[in-house]
């Protein structure tokens, strides 16, 4: 195993019941952004992703649609992957429920459970909800007698069934969760968990009869294994639990579950009590993120205000998707968004802040020094002030990034371009440009201009990777980007008699219709 300090990072596997809307890329660029920025910090990353594959949703939609279960989700996988591809999602490993590792893994941990007395056989009598597969008493139901939590009706159930004895674990879990204050975030979501474990945990229905399309329990192939254990269990598939020790031991636990709000409670009270049964140390923290709002509502395919990301990435590019939507969202809250605000952002950030001031910066190093970078010995009274901005920069977004701050640091590492921007203005390297004796103070503002830009190539790369390698590479550096670390994002990497490419546009400015 690698000498790195290990992060493992997952995000929700996600229901492949039909096509990923934007709320689903939100979280996994969320995901893929800080995988990204602790690869460019050193760490050794392992970043997982994949898809939730079973359960009585998907036999049901792949009936009314005439093929059978696999190919009814092989079908829409391949539109996940599709997507994870045009956003550039930096994956170590896609899971798959259906994969065999997967499907032996279950079997062996709902075995291991029931063999030391933690999972029983009985009878279940209650209230299910199939959209979000959840078990729910009548008094947890809303008002109207439905799902608290996506408020469509509930069925009552009647069956056979294994129970996990989930009440066993209650008072410990309360009591981690308490002397553990980090494993739950954001606050928010802490308090909702602890009060909902407060009013008292029932024992948990893990299996089903009802359907066969599932993972069949090994030691009674009538029953089929309840969808939320044997997802849950996915986020031990790919790093060794069953076959590699010291990969398990090296990654787990994992350092951040990213969900969205509406399932912490599966992945901390359920897969919490799961694996202390099992004798698995918790992940460090489950992070619940919150829902897009459009234009004020609600994202919702019944209001029909759902967004489709691939239309949004073939209109605007992938990363000035990702920037939108990691720049306005503060994670953990709920974030509106809007096509005028994308474009916006867009003309603002992109298309001017940043994408002018690389575009003057280079075609400036053109013509007056035909692309030849000095150091010199040359200074101007602005020069210092750069730098300082550069460095506290540097400091205060790698501490909005070990934060999960990334709205934050996303305006950090503006502010560095905001100031490189005001520099120019300041410089007038076209005024110095026209004294010969000015010489020494054109080199050191073109230097400054082309090291800030090399500054803030890296810091942006984990939320636009393809617009900072484009970034590198126009100011004429060689080396492999993908080998670039942030202790290189230290001043004075550019070195004495550089040479810069030819500008290129970053973002074309886009008209709006009046």
């Amino acid at each position: 195993m690698s000498e790195k300090t290990p992060f493992y990072i997952t995000t929700p596997i996600y229901y492949p019941s039909a096509k990923l809307h934007i709320g689903h890329a939100y979280c996994t660029t969320v995901a893929d952004t800080i995988a990204r920025f602790k690869r460019l910090a050193g760490y050794d990353v392992f970043f997982l992703t994949g898809s939730d594959e079973h359960g009585q949703k998907i036999q049901q939609a792949a009936e009314k649609e005439g093929v059978t279960p696999l190919q009814y989700v092989d079908r829409i996988v391949a539109g996940f992957q599709e997507l994870w591809r045009l956003l550039g999602i930096s994956y170590d490993d896609f899971i798959r429920t259906t994969q065999p590792r997967h499907h032996e893994l279950v079997q062996d941990i709902f075995q291991r459970i029931y063999d030391q007395g933690d999972i029983y056989k009985g009878a279940y009598t209650g209230l299910y909800c199939t959209p979000c597969e959840s078990y729910w008493t009548k008094l947890q139901l809303d008002e109207n007698g439905c799902c608290p939590d996506c408020h469509r009706p509930v069925q009552e159930v009647a069956e056979e069934a294994y129970f996990f004895r989930m009440s066993k674990y209650a008072d410990r879990l309360l009591a981690y969760i308490n002397e553990h204050p980090d494993f739950i975030q954001p606050v928010s979501r802490r308090n909702e968990m602890i009060a909902f474990i407060e009013q008292g945990l029932e024992d948990l229905c893990v299996s089903r009869t009802s359907f066969d399309w599932g993972i069949p329990v090994p030691f009674d192939p009538k029953h089929v294994v309840y969808v939320w254990f044997d997802a849950l269990t996915n986020y031990l598939t790919p790093i060794g639990y069953m076959d590699d020790k010291a990969k398990f031991n090296h990654y787990w636990p994992a350092d951040v579950h990213l969900v969205g709000k509406e399932i912490v409670r599966f992945h901390t009270i359920i897969w919490g009590c799961m694996l202390m049964a099992l004798g698995i140390d918790l992940p460090k923290k489950v992070y619940g993120h919150g829902w897009l709002i459009v234009d004020g509502a609600k994202m919702s395919k019944s209001v029909g205000n759902v967004v489709d990301p691939i239309a949004l990435i073939e209109e605007f590019g992938a990363d000035a998707v990702r920037y939108f939507l990691l720049r306005e969202i503060t994670l953990g809250q709920d974030g509106n968004i809007s096509r005028d605000t994308l474009i916006g952002r867009i003309n603002s950030d992109l298309a001017n802040d940043l994408g002018n001031l690389l575009h003057r910066t280079l075609s400036m190093a053109k013509k007056y020094r035909k692309g030849v970078i000095i150091k010199g010995a040359g200074r101007t009274d602005f020069d210092a002030a750069l730098e300082k901005v550069a460095a506290a920069t540097v400091k205060e977004y790698t501490e909005q990034m070990e934060q999960m701050e990334l709205s934050a640091a996303i305006k950090t590492a503006w502010t560095l371009i905001s100031r490189t921007n005001k520099y120019i203005d300041e410089t007038a390297p076209w005024t110095l440009a026209k004294d010969e004796a000015k010489a020494a103070e054109l080199d050191s503002v073109l230097y400054h201009l082309v090291e800030s830009l090399r500054v803030t190539s890296i810091l942006i790369s984990p939320f636009l990777p393809v617009t900072a390698r484009r970034i590198h590479e126009q100011l004429g550096f060689t080396s492999d980007f993908a080998e670039v670390q942030l202790s290189d994002a230290a001043w004075g990497g550019t070195e004495d008699g550089h040479i810069v490419g030819t500008a290129q546009q970053l973002f074309p400015r886009i008209e709006i219709e009046k």
